[in-house]
């Protein structure tokens, strides 16, 4: 199983009292090393040999700024991490090749067995999460700011299925879009409803 290095690497990352302390520090917010050498009581290179660890792990991001380095938390990738593990272990009792994919894994795989690969949406899919990844490649195509008219939306929609009436309600209901006296636009991107926050 392809995620279960990520998923060590991320333990074998955390386990130690002072990187665990490190993220608790970046918890509230950037720090560049000097700083976080005193408030650890540690001397910088030492801050900095377990930084590298970290960053390895994805768990906290670095940028410079001259000769400051400023380390931040990467929250998405401690909360992907940590739950990737739990599905793991959770999910042993199943044959573990069968699990179902970390985030990534799943949005290839969707792509790639419900689109032909002339572009065309073979199916819409049925399981919920699937489905809006699908909607969210369509829509990623149009044009923010644009008016559609339903004649140029249901053209759009053709390219890809001919069910283009379904397809339209579904990027409306899940605020990919919303309609206006017969005219559709794309709303902001956070709008949208998100495949990965589904259960």
């Amino acid at each position: 199983m392809m995620q279960l290095d990520k998923i060590v690497n991320y333990h074998k990352a955390l386990a130690d009292p002072t990187r665990m302390r490190i993220l608790l520090l970046l918890s509230e917010g950037e720090m560049n090393g000097q700083a976080l050498a005193e408030k650890l009581n540690l001397s910088q290179p030492t801050v900095t040999h377990h930084a590298a660890k970290l960053r390895e792990a994805a768990l906290i991001t670095e940028r410079r700024d001259k000769n400051v380095v400023y380390f931040a938390q990467n929250p998405y990738f401690i909360k992907q991490h940590a739950e990737a593990s739990l599905q793991f272990i959770t999910k042993m009792g199943e044959d573990v090749m069968t699990a179902e994919p970390v985030n990534e894994t799943l949005k290839t795989s969707v792509l790639r067995n419900f689109f032909a690969k002339d572009g065309r949406l073979r199916q819409i899919p049925a399981q919920y999460k699937k489905k809006l990844i699908a909607l969210q490649h369509m829509v990623e195509e149009l044009e923010p700011g644009r008016q559609y008219t339903e004649r140029d939306l249901n053209e759009f929609i053709k390219q890809y299925h001919e069910d283009f009436a379904t397809i339209r309600r579904e990027f409306i209901m899940h605020h990919f879009m919303y309609r206006e006296n017969d005219i559709y636009e794309l709303n902001p991107r956070e709008q949208w409803t998100k495949w990965e926050q589904v259960k």
